[in-house]
């Protein structure tokens, strides 16, 4: 049986890069207790950069030390998200994102970012998890899931 216990919210702001990613620490010492990504967002920090840039970010289950590639075949890669803009007004991308609804982090969460236009941004991002109590089982297989060994 699984049971929500409660919602939590994370946020802050990385710098993007093609390789370097941050760690979300989520994990509690317990393997009856996990995750869910609800939602996902990100947006560029600085609203009065005049350059044009798009920017994209991942969530995984453990870095992979690429930020370029979103790969949905990857069970480490778990949510996606992408926005751009600039401050002229010349051009705007709604911000998107993508969540598995199958996702469930028993251990730590990393978040990876990535600016299209060659330079790196300081891009924020806010993120909305719900925990819940599963049985040890359950948490074994979910950790396997995120290793991509499933």
């Amino acid at each position: 049986m699984v049971k929500k216990l409660s919602e939590y919210t994370t946020r802050g702001t990385i710098t993007t890069s093609d390789t370097e990613t941050y760690k979300i620490q989520l994990f509690d010492g317990r393997f009856d207790t996990g995750y869910r990504v609800t939602s996902f967002q990100i947006a560029g920090s600085d609203r009065d950069d005049p350059d044009l840039f798009t920017a994209s970010a991942k969530l995984m289950t453990e870095p992979d030390g690429n930020n370029r590639f979103w790969n949905f075949s990857k069970n480490t890669q778990i949510a996606w998200a992408m926005c751009g803009w600039d401050a002229n007004d010349r051009y705007a991308t709604p911000n998107e994102n993508i969540i598995d609804p199958d996702n469930m982090i028993v251990e730590d969460l990393y978040i990876g970012a990535l600016c299209y236009s060659d330079r790196e941004v300081e891009l924020n991002y806010i993120i909305t998890l719900e925990k819940y109590d599963f049985t040890e089982w359950k948490g074994a297989l979910t950790m396997v899931r995120n290793r991509s060994q499933a």
